[in-house]
């Protein structure tokens, strides 16, 4: 009897953390950046969750929360510098993984690429503190114990890794917008090799630079003049399905970060409504000066100029 009622508890405690698989997925990924580090996680979660007595876990969604956080944290502390890959091979990689449908799980864990790179350049504190408490709403008195500091220092890491995220833009909101509508036009022609929807957003005189490693072997790094700019860009277009506009040392740009990892970097200088020039970086040491953050979600209709609620960034009580 008593072997029974064993197994009927495990299989009620495999029914209750498959409900809870879901969420602790989109926690690991948006901690560790990769999908398959999130399923490593949480599948030692579950390993690590066989070896305790049901009967002492009072409440499994805040303990498996509590399991996968520090597992990915030790993973992000003990991450040393990631192989260098070159850009072909990681396009190839993606395409693969993109060409079978997704399953229901991926899509519901869709998150961008872009958010990713930028989470990324926090550190494992500020990463934590961040993405529990600002996108799974966990209080700062249950982060603490987790990254080894007091509430009120979670709060402060939280708060600096929100401001690195949302970044700080150059321009006024509605320059912001005019130019992100821009770079998005372009990256929605250059991904169909559409040239001559290109070239409806370049300047006649417009200059593309480029890093070596950013190009196939033998091609120009410099490019000038509309026709051969867009010529050029609509020619990979295979590297540009992966680009995604982010706010770049203020201003509108794009990334390419597959899993999270930045190997490349478009820089755009505007005139007139249009991109007068735009530089490909893809030097490691260039990109890591960059200062990466989310490009703001465009102003609904009707609300340009308008102020969101802040949240609480001070000192005072944790929220929650």
């Amino acid at each position: 009897m008593d072997g029974q009622d064993g197994r009927d508890g495990r299989d009620g405690l495999a029914q209750r953390f498959e409900a809870q698989r879901g969420r602790l997925r989109a926690l690991a990924h948006r901690l560790l950046g990769s999908r398959e580090e999130a399923e490593d996680a949480v599948q030692e979660a579950w390993f690590r969750l066989g070896r305790v007595d049901p009967a002492e876990v009072e409440n499994l969604p805040g303990w498996l929360r509590t399991v996968v956080t520090r597992i990915c944290l030790d993973t992000l502390r003990s991450r040393g510098a990631r192989r260098e890959v070159g850009l072909d091979e990681v396009i190839e990689a993606e395409a693969a993984r993109h060409n079978p449908p997704e399953d229901a799980a991926v899509r519901a864990d869709a998150v961008s690429h872009a958010l990713l790179a930028v989470l990324d350049t926090l550190t494992p504190a500020e990463r934590v503190a961040f993405v529990l408490h600002d996108m799974f709403a966990v209080p700062f008195q249950e982060i603490a114990p987790l990254i080894d500091r007091t509430p009120g220092t979670a709060k402060k890491l939280a708060s600096r890794g929100r401001h690195k995220v949302r970044g700080t833009p150059a321009v006024p909101a509605a320059e912001l917008a005019r130019r992100r509508h821009l770079v998005t036009a372009f990256l929605t022609a250059a991904r169909t090799g559409d040239v001559p929807g290109v070239l409806r957003v370049l300047a006649p005189d417009v200059v593309r630079r480029a890093d070596a490693a950013a190009l196939p072997p033998g091609a120009a790094r410099e490019l000038r003049g509309a026709d051969a700019v867009a010529r050029g860009t609509a020619s990979l277009a295979r590297r540009a399905h992966l680009a995604e506009p982010a706010l770049i040392d203020g201003q509108v740009g794009a990334v390419i970060a597959p899993r999270g990892r930045l190997l490349l970097a478009l820089t755009f200088t505007v005139r007139d409504g249009l991109i007068s020039g735009y530089e490909v970086l893809a030097d490691p040491a260039r990109l890591r000066r960059l200062a990466l953050a989310v490009l703001p979600a465009p102003p609904a209709p009707g609300t340009e100029g308008s102020e969101g609620d802040e949240p609480d960034d001070g000192d005072g009580q944790d929220r929650g």
